[in-house]
């Protein structure tokens, strides 16, 4: 067994006895890859194919690579969390995501902490305020502060900071913005 199985192994373990209710999301992609992808948590679609960004805000992702010049096999991608946090609405009476808790993330941070040593990325995008907090650990840190720059981490990675992608789905405001960022991104990496 690989060090990222015995890790997978460990978190569900621990995992289960928190959250015996729920299904984990584990990262996947190239175990060596020049750049770690980081989202909050997964979601639905997510959850039930057991794949991080398979949906809505997976189509956007796969955008967003074609624009950088990367594809999904060469980069490894994760959550912060790994389950689905969700809630009831009020409204519908469905169940539907919602951000996680400071519980939930803290549950999980020190897993993704292991993972990104295990993963040892030149590079670790962050998709949003969760995992740009969770990777600095700076807990007032915003996207809109870091987002489009390149600055280093204690680790000897580069932090490049991302709005996460379904935001362009809630805000299409930020299109522009994004792109632009997906630029600069695409330069620092030499692609």
């Amino acid at each position: 067994m690989d060090q990222l199985e015995q890790w997978r192994a460990k978190l569900q373990e621990a995992a289960a006895e928190t959250y015996p209710e729920n299904k984990l999301v584990f990262g996947e992609g190239e175990t060596k890859p020049r750049l770690m992808m980081i989202g909050e948590a997964p979601g639905g679609d997510e959850e039930r194919l057991g794949r991080p960004f398979v949906g809505k805000a997976g189509k956007n992702l796969s955008s967003f690579l074609e624009t950088v010049g990367l594809q999904r096999e060469e980069i490894y991608i994760t959550n912060v969390v790994k389950l689905r946090p969700t809630k009831i609405n009020p409204k519908s009476g469905r169940t539907v995501n919602r951000p996680p808790s400071a519980s939930e993330v803290e549950f999980f941070l020190p897993y993704l902490k292991e993972e990104i040593k295990l993963i040892a990325p030149e590079w670790i995008v962050t998709l949003g305020n969760v995992p740009l907090r969770a990777v600095t650990g700076e807990k007032q840190a915003v996207i809109g502060d870091y987002h489009g720059k390149a600055s280093p981490l204690e680790n000897g990675a580069t932090l490049f900071a991302l709005y996460h992608p379904a935001a362009i789905i809630y805000n299409p405001d930020l299109s522009a913005i994004y792109q632009q960022d997906l630029q600069a991104l695409r330069t620092a990496l030499g692609q």
